[in-house]
């Protein structure tokens, strides 16, 4: 068993729950306080399950860390440049740059922030009488899985109206923003600059999407298709759904399964389709897809309900990677890898 610690490979959530549990409580606190919500309970639960953790891997940790910081700093370059930098590399084009533009231009938005630290129910309570147009901007500016769980709590005959408003968003003029303000009861700094903050489109709409349940998901589309057919179909073209990860080369599969618990993925491929199940097989050793094949055989029902969770988790860490440049959605490879 130690043998095998030592050797097992940690990936990039399990290397920063054993730097912050190294590093000391109060040191671990300061840097968990610049870290957002779903940071902070991915990296905290990592650090509660993560046992038998060996000297060695403590060390190649460090040793990791130490490198990145030596090689990366921003001094000498412009503060501008850093930041947009550092959000392209972290968050992917996309998200940096949904958030570029508040950033630079000095915005502010710590009311909307705050509301990505309450659950949905409370976000929910918070905005659920106010215009379906603010509801929209709201949403917008939310996590898409967090979005989708607010969205979920609206009645059915508001979800498509919200969702097709979120599509058709193209930016935020400064008057909206003091009407934002006054639901959050906070003050946005720079809403007097005449700036269009980019929030909403279709992209963010096919986002938030893809993470509400099932039913619910075709019940929304349906509604839209009816209502604006030619926006429900492009809504639908942006949308990525677990059974489009069969498009994903081989290299980009090994590199999600690094980022994939077993369990999870087992529960995952319950309700997969057989071409998408050899997909995720052919790309483990012989030995872990007999296994797989094994425990799926032995498996007994699920609820759909878990499985469609475990597929939903599957796909934020391919999201992930995605917007990193890690793997590429959609398949192929060529000059993107090198």
């Amino acid at each position: 068993m130690a043998e095998q610690a030592q050797t097992r490979e940690l990936n990039g959530t399990e290397k920063a729950a054993v730097f912050l549990r190294s590093i000391g409580e109060s040191e671990a606190s300061e840097v968990l306080k610049h870290m957002n919500p779903k940071e902070v309970q991915k990296v905290g639960q990592a650090m509660a399950v993560l046992t038998n953790v060996s000297r060695e891997e403590v060390q190649g940790v460090l040793d990791s860390f130490i490198t990145t910081v030596e090689e990366q700093t921003g001094l000498g370059i412009g503060s501008q440049d850093y930041v947009r930098n550092m959000l392209v590399g972290a968050l992917g084009e996309d998200k940096a740059g949904s958030i570029l533009d508040r950033i630079l231009s000095g915005g502010n938005t710590t009311g909307l922030e705050q509301l990505k630290w309450m659950d949905a129910r409370g976000i929910y309570e918070v905005i659920k009488l106010e215009h379906p147009q603010i509801i929209a901007i709201v949403s917008s500016f939310l996590d898409p899985d967090q979005a989708a769980q607010v969205l979920g709590l609206f009645p059915e005959r508001d979800q498509a109206n919200i969702l097709l408003r979120i599509a058709t968003l193209e930016g935020v003029q400064p008057s909206a923003l003091t009407e934002l303000n006054e639901i959050l009861e906070k003050q946005f700094s720079g809403s007097s600059s005449g700036q269009v903050a980019s929030v909403g489109g279709l992209k963010t709409a096919a986002d938030i999407l893809n993470f509400v349940e099932g039913t619910v998901q075709a019940s929304i589309m349906e509604t839209v298709k009816e209502t604006e057919p030619d926006l429900g179909q492009n809504i639908e073209d942006l949308m990525f759904v677990f059974e489009n990860l069969i498009d994903v080369d081989d290299r980009g599969f090994q590199t999600l399964m690094r980022e994939i618990q077993t369990d999870q993925l087992q529960l995952a491929l319950k309700g997969a389709d057989d071409a998408l199940k050899e997909k995720f097989l052919s790309n483990m050793s012989q030995r872990a897809a007999e296994m797989m094949r094994d425990d799926l055989e032995a498996m007994g029902p699920v609820r759909v309900s878990d499985v469609e969770a475990a597929q939903k988790e599957i796909l934020v860490a391919a999201r992930t990677l995605s917007d990193k440049g890690e793997i590429m959605l959609g398949g192929g490879s060529g000059d993107d890898f090198l």
